[in-house]
């Protein structure tokens, strides 16, 4: 990944997404993928921060994004401003701004790695865990469709194969099929 610049026709949605792998191996495929759709200007990494640990308990950290240094602080000026912006006003923004884009500029990322190793570090022996800030670019035409529509954004999610079951809309052994589809593509 590193710090791979990528054009900007605007935000997309950002989406977290957590993931866990038994018995990793870092063959490359997941970095592969993730090159392939920024390549594709479908998502980018905003951050990613994994960590592999071995059977006998020690510890491999990786911490990359697809922004350079200076978009990430731009994402951090932006998420501390809107956090700003709503705990107060337009002074809030300008003050959640300027935070937003030191805290990023500090600890190299908008992860941050002392919050994040609180996550990775409960994964298990001969496992590997990835945290991941995904920007869905190819969201943009969508969202900027919606809103010349008049509409808004009500919620966005990932649906599972349990999701499913509880609609009622696949039985519970095609959801385990799915699911089992869908651990099979990580």
């Amino acid at each position: 990944m590193g710090s791979l610049a990528c054009g900007h026709r605007g935000r997309g949605w950002n989406h977290p997404l957590g993931v866990r792998t038994p018995h990793p191996t870092w063959s490359g495929e997941i970095r592969e993928e993730l090159d392939r759709l920024r390549d594709n200007d479908l998502t980018r990494v905003i951050d990613a921060l994994a960590a592999r640990k071995d059977a006998d308990g020690n510890v491999e950290v990786l911490h990359e994004s697809q922004l350079s240094a200076d978009q990430q602080q731009a994402f951090g000026a932006l998420v501390g401003g809107l956090i700003g912006l709503g705990a107060a006003g337009q002074e809030g923004f300008e003050v959640g701004a300027e935070r937003g884009a030191e805290a990023v500029a500090e600890r190299g990322g908008v992860l941050d790695e002392d919050e994040a190793w609180d996550v990775l570090a409960e994964i298990p022996p001969d496992t590997a865990g990835l945290l991941i800030l995904l920007e869905h670019r190819w969201a943009i035409p969508l969202r900027d469709a919606i809103a010349r529509a008049g509409g808004f954004r009500l919620a966005a999610e990932f649906v599972s194969p349990l999701d499913l079951v509880a609609l009622g809309l696949v039985e519970a052994e095609e959801a385990q099929a799915l699911a089992a589809a869908e651990r099979d593509a990580l």
